[in-house]
């Protein structure tokens, strides 16, 4: 199984169980269908936008910490400016 296909069964997975929730199909106290269930799909998107947020500037702040990575870019900018100058492009 791919990893999309497993993320998508998850998300799958996880909207029919709110939806079961939402439609009261699983029991639920009043207080959590009329306070909670509302605000939940939000509540995840906000935690879902924090963490890759995070995860990005994590990445940007070690991205130094992968020298192979990084030496593997160095030498692709120096491959397109060497095809950038064949072709007569000016840069500034």
């Amino acid at each position: 199984m791919t990893r999309a296909t497993d993320t998508g069964l998850k998300f799958f997975a996880l909207s029919a169980v709110y939806f079961a929730l939402y439609t009261r199909v699983i029991p639920s106290t009043d207080k959590f269908h009329d306070e909670i269930l509302p605000y939940l799909p939000w509540w995840l998107l906000v935690t879902f936008g924090s963490y890759a947020l995070s995860t990005l500037g994590w990445g940007i702040v070690t991205f130094k910490d992968k020298e192979d990575k990084y030496e593997e870019l160095k030498a692709q900018i120096e491959e397109i400016n060497a095809y950038y100058d064949s072709i007569g492009l000016v840069r500034d």
